[in-house]
């Protein structure tokens, strides 16, 4: 039996119990029942970090920052959506079971893929079994989207860590999360690759939502003067040529204690948590806790899944 075989089996059992539970339902709904008040699903704050190049510290921010939101009482789950590389479970210094790839073609279940790391921070990891979504079959893609609707409902955080750069898959799950992070540190380098991936985001404005903010976090500066600086040299282009938003959410300063704390295979939270660079990640976590989205913008975003569906259509 073939994976898409097993697939097809997947679905088809998953379907059955479906049918079985409404026939049970119906019959149920014969003896008039107490109206209930409906309670909302859960539905989790999606949060994509990002940055035009890597290198940029991009996922200790993403780490870290879910440890500090964690702290305040916040469930979070990471999901790192740089397929093929393995950058949050090394800096968590854990060895996942199964990947994502195992959801998709072993048919496991998204809860089997969370793997907890410090602080109970769940993660998953995209694995290195997946180098393509063009490589999928449509009926692959569908069950795992299914699988992706129910991650939005776990949690109260979800972080996405995405690749670097201006790749298909890292813009649309920008376009598709309701709230963008772009790391970006005072080299030349990271302020133009920044710019282009800005460039790009404004260039999809058919997909974008109106009015997209971008939050800036000015990693890796040797002052506040340099992050303003840093801010003040994008906000210049930004709003003369492009029609999105570009707002300042932070800074987190060179600190030798990042160094060593990735070396350790610790988060810096954790590690070294009274460090000048813990501290700048506690409070631009604040700031995104009393900053949270617009209830419109919530009922509006696509989702994660409706990122993982995009990507797919836009391969055939």
């Amino acid at each position: 039996m073939d994976q898409a075989e097993r697939l097809r089996n997947l679905v088809q059992q998953s379907n059955a119990r479906n049918g079985l539970q409404q026939e049970r339902d119906d019959k149920k709904s014969m003896t008039p029942l107490p109206a209930a008040r409906t309670v909302p699903a859960k539905r989790a704050r999606v949060i994509t970090v990002t940055s035009g190049k890597g290198g940029v510290g991009k996922s200790s921010v993403s780490i870290n920052l879910a440890i500090q939101l964690k702290k305040r009482g916040k469930d979070v789950i990471i999901f790192d959506a740089d397929f093929g590389l393995a950058n949050i479970e090394v800096m968590f210094g854990a060895v996942p079971k199964y990947n994502l790839s195992d959801v998709i073609f072993h048919g496991k279940d998204i809860r089997d893929v969370i793997v907890k790391g410090p602080s109970d921070i769940g993660f998953i990891s995209g694995g290195s079994g997946i180098n393509g979504l063009g490589n999928m079959t449509r009926e692959q893609v569908m069950y795992l989207v299914e699988k992706l609707k129910e991650l939005e409902s776990m949690t109260d955080v979800l972080i996405i860590d995405t690749g670097a750069g201006i790749s298909d898959s890292v813009i649309e799950f920008v376009l598709s999360s309701e709230e963008v992070l772009l790391v970006t540190t005072p080299e030349p380098t990271s302020i133009t690759d920044s710019y282009a991936l800005l460039k790009t985001l404004n260039n999809r404005a058919g997909d974008m939502r109106e009015n997209m903010v971008v939050k800036l976090i000015a990693n890796r500066v040797s002052s506040r003067e340099e992050a303003q600086n840093l801010f003040n040299k994008l906000q210049v282009v930004v709003q003369r040529f492009l029609k999105l938003k570009l707002d300042f959410l932070g800074m987190v300063p060179w600190d030798t204690n990042m160094s060593k704390s990735i070396m350790q295979q610790k988060p810096i939270s954790i590690a070294y948590p009274e460090s000048d660079g813990a501290r700048a990640l506690s409070n631009i976590a604040e700031r995104l806790l009393g900053s949270v989205p617009a209830q419109d913008d919530i009922v509006e975003k696509r989702g994660l899944a409706a990122a993982i569906m995009k990507m797919f259509h836009s391969k055939k």
